[in-house]
């Protein structure tokens, strides 16, 4: 999720958990930058974009680190804070804010390695975007009637945190209902359902987005839970499965395979360069992570920094049709 949502959950936790033991702005302070601590890897630069995506969410994200460095930043803290007695309870609070931001990240589709260093697997349900409203303005609403202090304040936080972890819920369920849905509409098409991811499209949990691979093809589809159970449309895209079988060995193209799960397509430019597009976020043919890997390589070649390629999609127009898509208008997406 996004940072801001991030250490609004970190300072739930931390003025849950603390309670009346400290401040409410201690709390809230040690939470939020406990929270918002992991995504501090962001600021190192590995030396090109492709690996700068894949080795994001590692093992600053990982369980096993983060409970690691719970105890020693806890201890910190209560000194920091003058308060040495409270020290079991802030590593119970800095422990919690810690851990549940890669948990939390887990909901979104980028891919998180929650279980370093045992497995390297990138994991991603996809059920939240990565910036939801329904999810975050309640979680700070709370936090901040928390810091007045008052007896409604300690309980509106808690509502918050409640809320947000129903709201997870929700978006679960309903991810899998869509997934059903459009599965079914896959095989009524004669498509192939063996492949396919289901996210929410921007800001919500009403509209989502398919995507199914089928041989060289990958199909993209809307669907909205307002759309009276009509099937999923697809529009279907070259993968570019031959340029990829040339360039097997290709290491940029190989990290990006496996980090989106296949979830890939590779292209040739008009200069010649290749272009791999990781097609889990954003939407054809604007998304979030594609890269100039350079020309395609000989056997024993190095390859090139790769550069990342920026969508050229109109924001105003792609937001209005979400918001007429969402409530199900059956229209075609901007392209």
């Amino acid at each position: 999720m996004d940072s801001l949502t991030q250490i609004a959950l970190g300072a739930s936790i931390g003025v849950a958990v603390m309670g009346r033991r400290t401040a409410a702005w201690k709390a809230a302070l040690w939470g939020g930058v406990a929270g918002l601590l992991p995504d501090l890897d962001v600021l190192l630069d590995h030396g090109d974009p492709v690996l700068n995506m894949v080795l994001h969410r590692a093992e600053t994200h990982a369980l096993f680190w983060l409970a690691w460095a719970s105890g020693p930043l806890a201890w910190l803290v209560a000194r920091i804070g003058g308060e040495p007695g409270l020290w079991r309870r802030w590593w119970l609070a800095i422990a919690l804010a810690l851990m549940t931001h890669p948990v939390l990240d887990w909901f979104t589709i980028y891919g998180t390695q929650l279980f370093l260093p045992f497995i390297d697997e990138a994991l991603g349900l996809g059920s939240l975007f990565i910036i939801d409203p329904l999810y975050s303005l309640p979680l700070m609403a709370g936090v901040v009637w928390a810091l007045r202090g008052s007896n409604r304040g300690w309980r509106a936080n808690t509502w918050g945190l409640a809320w947000s972890s129903a709201y997870i819920v929700w978006s679960v369920v309903a991810q899998q209902h869509v997934l059903g849905h459009a599965q079914a509409s896959l095989r009524s098409a004669g498509l192939s359902s063996a492949q396919v991811f289901v996210t929410p499209a921007p800001f919500n949990t009403v509209l989502w987005r398919v995507v199914a691979v089928d041989g060289d093809q990958l199909h993209e589809g809307f669907y909205s839970l307002m759309d009276g159970g009509r099937a999923v449309r697809f529009d279907a895209f070259e993968r570019g499965n031959a340029l990829m079988a040339a360039q097997a060995d290709h290491p940029q193209l190989q990290r990006l395979l496996r980090f989106a799960d296949g979830f890939v397509s590779l292209r040739q430019a008009a200069n010649g360069d290749m272009v791999v597009s990781d097609w889990r976020m954003g939407q054809y043919p604007n998304f979030v992570f594609s890269f100039n890997i350079g020309p395609p390589l000989a056997p024993g070649q190095t390859p090139p920094v790769a550069t990342q390629e920026r969508g050229t999609m109109d924001v105003a127009a792609g937001l209005t049709w979400v918001w007429r898509r969402l409530w199900g208008e059956d229209i075609d997406p901007p392209r």
